[in-house]
């Protein structure tokens, strides 16, 4: 059965879903939201860089893809810095009864810890609707719910979860975001956003909260760890360049205290090139990014993910893997019944889609 989709947004995820829905042999591409100007009007396929033409024009008019009908709206807009606007564009898709898969608003990656603000106008979205949700994607996301997953289907004894992104960002071309969110290419005494306090927690809370539901614990408190690391000489990335003084590296952490101790840890340690805080934990050696759950324990058990991009690419590759999180989710999303849903919700979604 194909799926009508239409995709929100064409920025770092958007574009890769949109590469992917073109010719995608399980949906049916019908409407595409562009927010730039010099892309209304545009045929996705063209927007996408693709030689196919889809005879599917760019539109900023929301109302009218609304009024397409689709099955499924597959919604990558931004939704940390714009959060009011992401909330409305939501609740207004699903309140006409189409169905979200989405990589923005990640605090919804597990809703029984995110905001109620934030989930009771789009839970009665969805019964208003008969529709469904599903925010998800690689980090947050798969890495924190589908590892650990798997990872304790064989485990025995657990003395502790810890979820973890490693990766070198300075092929990931988003230097507003970065810099402001993380404080890459900043001197010291700028504070990032996720440096304030109940930022990491309200970003990554999420997943140590599903992974306490998995084992059926209770989180005493949650803890944040946050680092920086700043560069001892001048030098140049893809992404921005980086002053002697100026970050470019962190590590934090969300760690979930039970008992006393971390039970359940999400982690990031986050460079912009692969030399720099040279002391904190490293991929493997040859690869330049790594999703990671280790369960310490009887056994140990320690389960690695490494996505890369059509150009070889590590930063490309988990853009597209959070996409295809998405894309590969719909079926199934599309099949449940309405409400805010969880990967707990949900059956496998893996791809049929051959080379």
């Amino acid at each position: 059965m194909s799926h009508r989709v239409v995709q929100w947004s064409t920025g770092n995820v958007g574009l890769l879903s949109l590469r992917s829905l073109i010719g995608h042999p399980e949906f049916e591409l019908v409407g595409l939201h562009a927010h730039s100007p010099d892309k209304v009007g545009k045929d996705a396929g063209e927007i996408a860089g693709v030689s196919q033409k889809t005879g599917v024009i760019a539109t900023n008019d929301a109302d009218a893809l609304i009024a397409l009908q689709p099955d499924a709206v597959v919604y990558t807009a931004n939704g940390e810095f714009r959060a009011p606007d992401a909330l409305a564009d939501m609740v207004k898709i699903l309140s006409a009864g189409i169905n979200v898969v989405g990589t923005s608003l990640i605090y919804l990656i597990y809703p029984p810890a995110a905001d109620a603000a934030l989930v009771e106008p789009l839970e009665k979205a969805c019964k208003d609707g008969n529709s469904t949700l599903f925010v998800n994607g690689i980090d947050p996301g798969f890495s924190g719910d589908v590892l650990p997953l798997a990872a304790l289907q064989i485990s025995d004894r657990v003395k502790e979860i810890r979820c973890q992104e490693i990766a070198d960002y300075s092929t990931y071309a988003d230097p507003d975001f970065t810099g402001f969110s993380f404080g890459f290419g900043k001197p010291e005494s700028f504070t990032p956003m996720i440096a304030m306090p109940g930022v990491l927690t309200g970003s990554w809370g999420g997943m140590v909260q599903m992974a306490a539901k998995i084992l059926g614990v209770e989180i005493e408190e949650t803890r944040e760890v946050f680092e920086r690391y700043f560069a001892d000489h001048d030098f140049e990335t893809d992404m921005m360049p980086i002053k002697k003084g100026e970050c470019s590296a962190v590590r934090f952490q969300v760690q979930g205290i039970v008992d006393g101790k971390p039970l359940i840890v999400a982690e990031h340690v986050n460079r912009l090139g692969q030399d720099e805080a040279p002391d904190w934990p490293k991929p493997p050696h040859g690869r330049r990014g790594v999703h990671r759950c280790i369960i310490e324990g009887t056994p140990h058990v320690q389960i690695e993910c490494f996505s890369t991009g059509e150009n070889g690419d590590h930063n490309n590759g988990g853009v597209h893997a959070s996409a295809m999180r998405m894309i590969n989710a719909i079926p199934a999303v599309c099949a449940h019944a309405p409400g805010i849903v969880t990967t707990l919700d949900l059956p496998y979604t893996p791809t049929r889609r051959l080379a």
